[in-house]
């Protein structure tokens, strides 16, 4: 069904926010996004940019607010400049937040979902959660979805493009896996929660495929599909010595994130429940076999 005068104000035109907007343009919905350089990129076709700065008219026409853009160490950066806007939208029906699966901390490899109570462990993931908290209170009985992301992966940043530059790493700590989320899922996900009835309150949503997977795994798929040879392996002991003091966080826990009951909750299932299908897909678009 196509929406009638509703119209989806985007905070954030990255990656996952360009994906989104676009898929809500298609499906019918007016959509603007803002952007702190609106001049720099080429917006999606039907959708209009503004300066981030000034979006408070944008928010009072808004029936639907996504926000993508990460917490600082001050806080969220859209409640901090239009807290007071946004509690006083009188059209505004649906908040849309994308935070990450790591405000449930490490789980020594075991299984968490949507009813497993958040224990970050990193200063970022605390702020995560307390932007989720923040958004969760930010507009009263208006329906919130707190959307917690896997790692995002798609056309133009997978593993295909590493091993083109000849920067992979085929990292090998073994029980050690991964959950992910394609792009189109993540547009997917957003736009069937934006397409349902609102309730009252806030919705915790997983977007994780259905296959966590090592990664050393992933580089070894990409490198078949590409018909190249994978990177030497590269135990973690020795590849952790030489990472961010980010990517070791990142390595330094271990979870798994089931979503099948946001998958339920949704009435969808994902594209790509696995790397797999997902980094054929992807390949098929790049050589012009398929589209986003």
């Amino acid at each position: 069904m196509t929406p009638t005068g509703e119209t989806l104000l985007v905070f954030g035109l990255g990656y996952s926010g360009r994906a989104i907007a676009l898929a809500a343009q298609r499906a019918g919905f007016s959509v603007i996004a803002t952007s702190r350089t609106p001049g720099e990129r080429q917006p999606p076709t039907g959708v209009s940019v503004i300066d981030f700065a000034a979006a408070a008219p944008a928010i009072g026409a808004a029936t639907h607010l996504l926000t993508t853009a990460p917490p600082g160490e001050a806080g969220d950066p859209v409640l901090a400049r239009y807290g007071a806007e946004i509690a006083a939208a009188c059209r505004l029906r649906w908040i849309g937040y994308l935070s990450t699966t790591g405000v449930y901390g490490d789980r020594a490899g075991e299984w968490v979902d949507e009813d497993t109570p958040p224990a970050p462990g990193a200063a970022r993931t605390r702020r995560r959660l307390t932007a989720e908290r923040d958004w969760s209170a930010a507009r009263g009985a208006c329906a919130v979805d707190l959307f917690r992301l896997a790692g995002i992966y798609g056309p133009g940043r997978s593993g295909f493009d590493d091993l083109r530059a000849g920067t992979a790493r085929r990292i090998v700590k073994p029980g050690h896996a991964f959950g992910r989320t394609h792009r189109d899922d993540i547009a997917q996900a957003v736009l069937a929660a934006m397409r349902q009835a609102p309730l009252p309150g806030a919705r915790i949503l997983n977007l994780a495929d259905d296959t966590p997977e090592e990664t050393a795994r992933v580089v070894e798929e990409a490198a078949r599909l590409l018909g190249v040879a994978p990177p030497p392996s590269v135990p973690f002991a020795e590849a952790c010595a030489r990472m961010s003091p980010m990517a070791r966080s990142f390595w330094a826990e271990n979870r798994k994130v089931a979503s099948r009951k946001t998958q339920a909750a949704l009435g969808i299932i994902w594209r790509y429940p696995s790397y797999r299908e997902g980094l054929r897909a992807i390949l098929a678009e790049e050589r012009g076999e398929g589209s986003a």
